[in-house]
């Protein structure tokens, strides 16, 4: 058992995946001693089973008008993205109401506003932190490709691709001719597509976290596995955090453990709602095709990317809760759809995977100071974007801590934003 009085570290980060690795590299690039505890270790969760894209352009929430109209017939579809575990909706409802509240126009745009303050240079950002260490060799800057039966369905999303434009996000239309020129693994699949460039993508995304949780401690860091039981709080601080190793102190902490946050946030005084989106993948092991850059396949919203050795298609959105079992339902839908998109695709097994996205009822993180304990910040809630936005994200928290200013106006995420 750990000493009570003893003081661990100038920072304690809660949470390893990208979020919490990177600010704890950051924090240790700033000089400072830094503890990293899991309850796991690196990469254990969504930080693992994500699409690997870094989305510069993901700017558009969910939530879009006139999807509380769709969502309860989608949610009856078995071949629509979109599921729910019937058992646990009665503990939805307050989640869910204000979650479609945010459809409507003006609150779509504020929010893409400010996804597209956190990603615009998120392959720039991954390249920051990357750089020089063995996590590299998983990075690559590269386009991302949005695949669409035909021009109508592409102008059928006119809305969402009309924000990204007016934020400044690049893309460039394509037809069947171009996407096949582009990759000929992709020709007579589409009729239509769209490429956007200057973004990015990671060949293994467990691996490269790893890659960079192991940097941080051959530099010195400490990895603590542990679970996180509480803050001890005292008037506006915190004073230490309560584990299954005992009491760990330090000056300042960071909580980044995604949807388990939750708890924690209520005790520190945040008033967001949280929901986990339970997301879905399938890899394809050693498959007879690879694409050179990823693709969303607009008519089933998943993203098919080709990383080491297997084809990974990760998307759905099912919402049933941190305890039920993974969902048999969701993984159908992505074989065959995968079936209808690539009927040709051999492979020697299919792998399967369920993890939970932390979603907010606004589709922004939170990224801040706890309002009830001046020495704790908060960085967690990304949903879909996880992986592209964690290392700005923790550079962002390691310079509130360092008294840094950011110089950037970082409102659209205050813990304690009213929704």
């Amino acid at each position: 058992m750990i000493v009570d009085d003893q003081r661990h570290a100038d920072v304690i980060v809660v949470g390893a995946g990208i979020v919490g690795v990177s600010t704890a590299l950051w924090l240790q690039r700033a000089g400072r001693r830094v503890l990293l505890v899991d309850r796991e270790g690196p990469a254990a969760g969504t930080s693992y089973g994500n699409a690997g894209v870094l989305a510069a352009a993901s700017i558009v929430p969910v939530t879009v008008p006139g999807l509380w109209k769709k969502a309860p017939r989608m949610a009856f579809d078995p071949n629509q993205p979109l599921f729910l575990k019937w058992s646990y909706f009665p503990r939805l409802i307050p989640f869910l109401l204000k979650y479609l509240a945010n459809g409507r126009d003006d609150r779509v745009q504020k929010i893409a506003s400010g996804l597209s303050t956190l990603l615009h240079d998120c392959a720039d950002q991954h390249m920051s932190i990357a750089k020089g260490t063995p996590a590299e060799e998983f990075l690559e800057y590269d386009s991302y490709l949005f695949g669409y039966r035909d021009r109508a369905a592409y102008e059928a999303d006119a809305y969402s691709w009309n924000i990204r434009r007016n934020l400044g996000h690049p893309f460039k239309e394509m037809d069947a001719a171009d996407l096949a020129a582009y990759d000929p693994s992709l020709e007579g699949r589409f009729g239509f597509g769209v490429e956007c460039p200057e973004h990015g993508r990671i060949t293994d995304p467990g691996a490269y976290v790893k890659a960079l949780a192991d940097h941080f401690i051959e530099l010195g860091g400490e990895l603590l596995i542990a679970n996180l039981e509480g803050p001890l709080l005292s008037e506006d601080k915190c004073e230490g955090l309560k584990t299954s190793k005992g009491i760990l102190r330090a000056d300042n902490y960071v909580i980044s453990t995604g949807v388990w946050s939750g708890d924690l946030a209520d005790a520190l005084g945040v008033s967001v709602p949280l929901e986990s989106e339970r997301g879905y993948h399938i890899e394809f092991v050693n498959p007879s095709i690879t694409l050179r850059s990823p693709v969303m396949v607009a008519s089933g919203k998943f993203v098919a990317h080709s990383m080491k050795g297997r084809l990974r298609c990760a998307g759905v959105v099912e919402f049933g809760g941190l305890d039920k079992p993974a969902s048999k339902a969701p993984f159908e839908l992505l074989k065959r759809q995968m079936k209808e998109a690539f009927p040709d695709l051999e492979y020697d097994r299919i792998d399967e995977w369920m993890g939970h996205r932390p979603s907010t009822a606004d589709s922004l993180p939170v990224v801040g100071q706890a309002p009830l304990a001046a020495n704790v910040h908060l960085g967690y809630g990304h949903q879909h974007i996880g992986l592209s936005g964690g290392p700005k994200t923790g550079r962002w928290l390691a310079q509130m801590i360092t008294g840094e200013n950011p110089n950037t106006d970082l409102s659209p995420f205050a813990p304690d934003r009213k929704l």
